[in-house]
């Protein structure tokens, strides 16, 4: 499968980079800066760019039979860049005229998982967090009326550690934000390539 990866550089995404390419997927990815993608394969395309830039974006998106978006805030990066790279992408996918995937990844606390988070994250979303989690509640909504096949990714606490395979996942409303570590995220993110349980919703995965 051809997959087209944005925020590939970030820790979940150098992790689905490096998974899908293992699986023996096709990856294009676009990054602000290559020197820190630490893949490198025959099979890996890299385009040098950034989210907002639409022909850079349409490049990415060439071909594609999924796109895969794990787009973070980052302090050198413009307000809302997530919900507005998102929006590019989306559109983007829309000209390409295909049918495409898209999995997108996101965070508990976002939406209606807000009540699956502890007291202490939900200060943290309602000051210092406030302007990342509206931006991903921005891009929820532009993924939810994108038309497309879509599933939104919702990880707790992300972590550096390995992949387990030992995490849990769904869209039980019981299940509360624990550490997960991004292996495990990416390794989830990517099993929804082709399976259709999450289509249309958006999933928890914690520890």
């Amino acid at each position: 499968m051809q997959i087209a990866v944005f925020g590939a550089t970030g820790g979940t995404g150098q992790q689905v980079v490096q998974q899908a390419l293992a699986a023996g997927h096709s990856v294009s990815a676009l990054v602000r800066d290559p020197s820190r993608l630490a893949a490198q394969d025959e099979r890996l395309t890299v385009v040098e760019g950034d989210v907002l830039d639409r022909a850079k974006v349409d490049e990415t998106v060439s071909g594609a039979d999924a796109v895969i978006v794990s787009l973070g805030n980052t302090s050198n990066n413009p307000d809302y860049i997530v919900s507005r790279g998102t929006e590019v992408i989306v559109d983007s996918m829309t000209a390409a005229g295909k049918p495409m995937r898209l999995i997108v990844v996101s965070s508990l606390g976002v939406g209606e998982s807000r009540d699956q988070v502890p007291f202490a994250f939900k200060m943290l979303m309602n000051t210092v967090l406030k302007k990342a989690m509206d931006d991903k509640e921005r891009q929820e909504a532009l993924v939810k009326a994108s038309g497309f096949d879509w599933i939104i990714v919702r990880p707790g606490g992300l972590t550096n550690g390995p992949a387990t395979g030992s995490y849990k996942a769904g869209v039980d409303v019981k299940l509360t934000a624990g550490q997960v570590s991004r292996a495990d995220v990416a390794a989830f993110v990517l099993l929804q390539l082709d399976d259709d349980t999450y289509l249309h919703q958006a999933p928890a995965i914690t520890g």
